[in-house]
Formats: C-alpha cells, sequence, structure tokens
C-alpha cells in the first residue's frame, strides 16, 4: 500500500470512529466541514431527519480570498451567521477526520467568535 492510500484510508477510519459518537438532533444539529486542496465546505445537518439545514463554501465566492486559513475562518463566520438566521445556537462539531489544528480551528473559532456555541 503506497502512502497516500494509507493515508486516506487511515482519515476513513478516524472519521467513521468520531461519527459514532458524533450525532447531530434537532436541538443541536451537527456541523460537518470538508476541506480540499481549494475549497472550505461546512455545513449544519440534522441528523435524525437527515437534512442539510444551513450551508457555506468558498466554491464561488468572490469574498472568500486568501490563504485556505483565512478561507476556513470567513466559512467560519458565514455558516453562524446563516444559523443564527435559522435560528441555531448550540451545534456538535464535526471535523471529519481531521486534526483539530489550522484550518479546522480556524474554521472553528470563526463559528464560535460570530456565537455559536460547542
Amino acid at each position: 500500500m503506497n502512502n497516500l492510500a494509507r493515508k486516506l484510508q487511515t482519515r476513513a477510519i478516524r472519521k467513521n470512529r468520531i461519527r459514532t459518537t458524533v450525532s447531530g438532533t434537532t436541538a443541536r444539529p451537527r456541523l460537518a466541514v470538508h476541506i480540499s486542496l481549494l475549497h472550505v465546505t461546512a455545513q449544519i445537518i440534522d441528523d435524525t431527519t437527515h437534512k442539510t439545514i444551513v450551508y457555506a463554501s468558498t466554491v464561488g465566492q468572490k469574498q472568500a480570498t486568501g490563504t485556505l486559513t483565512e478561507k476556513a475562518a470567513w466559512v467560519g463566520a458565514e455558516i453562524a451567521k446563516k444559523a443564527k438566521a435559522a435560528k441555531i445556537t448550540t451545534i456538535v462539531f464535526d471535523r471529519g477526520g481531521r486534526q483539530y489544528h489550522g484550518r479546522v480551528k480556524a474554521l472553528a473559532d470563526a463559528a464560535r467568535n460570530a456565537g455559536l456555541e460547542f
């Protein structure tokens, strides 16, 4: 097994381990984060009804510029603003198998500063 396949497999294992304990409810939906090489996506999901409530991404956005960490912070602030409009204040954070550091931490801190609690 080459290095890239091993990294992807271990991330998938971590993601599944996290998803067994983290589940969004109607009272506390789940904030799922996905970070690719160019874009950052976050969505707030109610796992009981399997519906996405709020969605924010850097895809097609002119406001999100700078490094990927700055884009992640912009997405965090944007998702918090949309969540407040949907009357969501508390969430469960799903980092998607990634380490809570760097871009994921920037997104989470921006969401916290904009008013989300988790």
